[in-house]
């Protein structure tokens, strides 16, 4: 297939997202179990212009700092995103200090988001990495605790709560090739999967939402370029069938092209898996994000992952830079006429201000611009 030019992607809105054919498998997520007038109204508002962006920011973002930072500045980073538009929005990991310090909070930030009301203008889902059944049971004894505080995941689809309360997601971490899951999960694939279907389990038990990744999937900084799509789209399938409501795919090094991006969900396709299970997540290591944005767009995707300010590198994947800018991510999109329901300019805002308190530069291309335009104007209402 050619692939379409960039100048012809703006046409996406007049498409319907690409769908799997019928006669494959079609997984039952629980986002499939709802009522009648909450199907209606979904069908309703979902258009195929519409974008859902995931902020990762507080939580992959922040993963890889080597500066100590104070539970106010990582509190405050999710209360400013939480204004902007943005409906998720990673906040932290229940996942062991010893292997990623900088996430030892994770459990204060959980109980600061249930215990204290922020006015924010459309509901937010609120994801935590739950790697194993020990963090599980840590966010788990956090939600019964202030039990009443967040929505469940049928409270949410039924469209419960407008804003009022909180919903909640346990995330697992896969990976798409054995040298990647033992130096990250520290077993190969087989058993990180046996492991992770209690972790799924328990956050249907809670009523949340279960999300997983899969890492590495369009290359391994220890195996190379060349993963296998239709070993991905297997891990894929375990996932969902074990009960995840969504896959993220995850660029980890940076290393995805058009093409193999592109191979990728076909192989995704024809495994029956749906367009509205799949988020991708690509770091800008190579400059090739917003290219491989495109090719997604151009199969029905439409959930990206993103950061502000291009935070983010994984502890575990040497040479990784950060995650696609949500500025960046934004602004590309809504140039194509997708709608992603967020505040462009307060999003730069933060990507400067969080920059900042890590004492980095501001890796937002279009934040940097936007900021810079609006001196320029200032300056110029001034004379």
């Amino acid at each position: 297939m050619a692939l379409m030019p960039v100048t012809q992607l703006a046409r996406l809105r007049l498409r319907a997202p690409i769908r799997p054919i019928a006669h494959l498998r079609r997984f039952a997520t629980a986002s499939d179990i709802r009522n009648q007038s909450a199907t209606a109204q979904q069908q309703q508002q979902r258009t195929d212009n519409r974008v859902r962006i995931v902020e990762v920011g507080p939580r992959d973002g922040l993963q890889n700092e080597k500066k100590s930072i104070p539970l106010a500045t990582k509190i405050e980073l999710v209360e400013r995103l939480a204004k902007t538009g943005v409906s998720f929005i990673e906040a932290g990991s229940f996942v062991s200090p010893k292997w990623v310090p900088q996430m030892e909070n994770s459990s204060k930030i959980l109980e600061h988001i249930l215990t204290t009301k922020r006015p924010s203008p459309i509901p937010i889902t609120y994801s935590f990495l739950a790697p194993n059944a020990k963090g599980v049971d840590n966010a788990s004894a956090l939600l019964q605790k202030h039990a009443g505080t967040y929505l469940t995941q049928a409270e949410s689809l039924a469209g419960a709560g407008a804003g009022d309360k909180p919903a909640i997601e346990l995330g697992v971490f896969a990976a798409a090739t054995e040298s990647f899951s033992k130096k990250n999960l520290n077993c190969d694939i087989a058993t990180s999967l046996e492991r992770f279907k209690d972790v799924i389990q328990g956050a249907k038990q809670l009523g949340v939402r279960a999300r997983a990744y899969i890492s590495v999937v369009l290359g391994c900084p220890f195996e190379g370029h060349d993963v296998d799509p239709h070993r991905v789209a297997e891990i894929a399938t375990s996932l969902l069938e074990m009960g995840a409501d969504e896959i993220s795919l995850g660029d980890t090094t940076g290393m995805g092209t058009a093409p193999r991006t592109q191979e990728l969900l076909k192989c995704m396709a024809a495994a029956g898996i749906r367009n509205e299970d799949i988020a991708m997540h690509f770091h800008d290591t190579y400059g090739q994000a917003l290219v491989n944005t495109a090719i997604s767009l151009e199969r029905g995707i439409r959930i990206f992952d993103s950061s502000v300010g291009g935070l983010g590198g994984c502890p575990y994947s040497p040479g990784a830079t950060g995650n696609v800018a949500t500025e960046n991510m934004v602004y590309f999109l809504e140039s194509l006429g997708m709608e992603t329901g967020i505040d462009l300019d307060a999003m730069a805002d933060i990507g400067q201000w969080i920059s900042g308190e890590l004492g980095r530069p501001n890796d937002a291309a279009v934040g940097k611009a936007v900021l810079g335009a609006r001196k320029i104007g200032a300056s110029a209402s001034s004379l």
